[in-house]
C-alpha cells in the first residue's frame, strides 16, 4: 500500500491505484482492496492464424494456432499497429470466453492443424492470470501455449509463466533507453525477460524499425551482439513499419533499410528474418 493506494505488481510501471481506479494499461484496476484483471476472459479478437503470422519462423512451421486477444496495453507506442484494441479499455466490446471455453475451442480446431493458443494482438501479459489458467488446461490437453508480448512485465511474475508457455515472440523495440522512454516501456525488464524465456522455452525476437527512431546500424549491431550472447541461434525478425496511430507523419520504412539492418544482424545471428517487405 502507498498512502492508501494499492500498487500493481504486474509490470515495471507499478501503478499506485486508489479503490476504483484503473492502471495505465486500462486492463487492471483496484477493486475490494486488490488490483485485479479487468479483461479476464474478455475476448476482443479471435482467429485461426498460420504460426508464421505471429511471427514464428522456427517453431511449428506450417501449422496453425488459435490466436486470441483482449483490450489494453501497458505501453503506448505511437506507431502501434493494433491501437484499436491495445489503447482501449473496459468499455470495448468483447465476448466472454473463460479458460475452459478457450481450451476446448483450441481442441476443436486440431483437425484443421491447430497446435494450441497464441495470446497476442493486445499485450497479453497485463492479464497474465488468463494466460496462466488457460495454459494449464492446454498442457493437460497436450496442446501448446504461445505468447506474443512486449516483454514489459515484472521479471518475478514472468518467471511464474515459464513452465506453462512453449513459445514466446518478444518485442525488443529498440536498443536505446530514449526509445523505450518514447514508447513508455522498460528496456531492462524486457532484456531480463528475454534471457529468462530463452532458458525455458522457444524464443524469437521482433524489432519493428521506425525511420529516424531505431534504424541506426550501430544500434542493431549492439542488439544482435547482445542476443548472440544468449544464443546465436535465436531468431530475430526485423520488420518494416507502416504509418499508424500517432505517427502518420513518419513514412513507411524503406525496404533498403530493412535489408541493411538484417545484414548487420547476420554478423551475429544465424536466423534473421525480414518482415513486412
Amino acid at each position: 500500500m502507498t498512502r492508501g493506494k494499492i500498487v500493481c505488481p504486474v509490470c515495471p510501471h507499478h501503478c499506485a491505484l486508489a479503490e476504483g481506479e484503473t492502471g495505465r494499461c486500462r486492463a487492471r484496476g483496484a477493486q475490494n482492496g486488490a488490483v485485479v484483471s479487468l479483461n479476464y476472459g474478455r475476448v476482443a479478437s479471435l482467429a485461426l492464424d498460420p504460426v508464421e503470422k505471429k511471427p514464428f519462423a522456427r517453431w511449428m512451421p506450417g501449422k496453425f494456432i488459435l490466436s486470441v486477444g483482449s483490450f489494453g496495453c501497458n505501453l503506448r507506442c505511437p506507431f502501434c499497429q493494433n491501437d484499436a484494441i491495445s489503447q482501449a479499455g473496459a468499455s470495448f466490446p468483447t465476448t466472454e470466453m473463460g479458460p475452459e471455453d478457450l481450451a476446448h475451442l483450441a481442441e476443436e480446431f486440431v483437425p484443421r492443424g491447430n497446435v494450441g493458443v497464441a495470446f497476442t494482438y493486445n499485450e497479453p501479459l497485463i492479464g497474465y492470470e488468463y494466460v496462466r489458467d488457460t495454459a494449464r488446461l492446454l498442457k493437460e490437453a497436450e496442446l501448446s501455449a504461445a505468447v506474443v508480448t512486449n516483454g514489459c512485465m515484472a521479471p518475478r511474475l514472468f518467471r511464474e509463466l515459464l513452465p506453462l508457455v512453449d513459445a514466446f515472440n518478444i518485442d525488443l523495440k529498440g536498443w536505446r533507453l530514449s526509445f523505450y522512454d518514447w514508447v513508455g516501456g522498460d528496456l531492462a525488464a524486457v532484456k531480463e525477460n528475454i534471457r529468462q524465456a530463452a532458458a525455458a522455452a522457444h524464443v524469437e525476437v521482433t524489432t519493428l524499425i521506425v525511420p529516424g527512431k531505431n534504424d541506426d546500424s550501430a544500434d542493431m549491431e549492439a542488439e544482435a551482439a547482445w542476443l548472440a550472447e544468449i544464443s546465436p541461434m535465436l531468431p530475430l525478425h526485423i520488420s518494416r513499419y507502416f504509418p499508424r496511430f500517432l505517427t502518420t507523419e513518419i513514412p513507411a520504412t524503406p525496404v533498403a533499410v530493412i535489408h541493411r539492418l538484417a545484414e548487420v544482424a547476420r554478423r551475429h545471428l544465424r536466423y534473421v528474418y525480414e518482415g513486412n517487405v
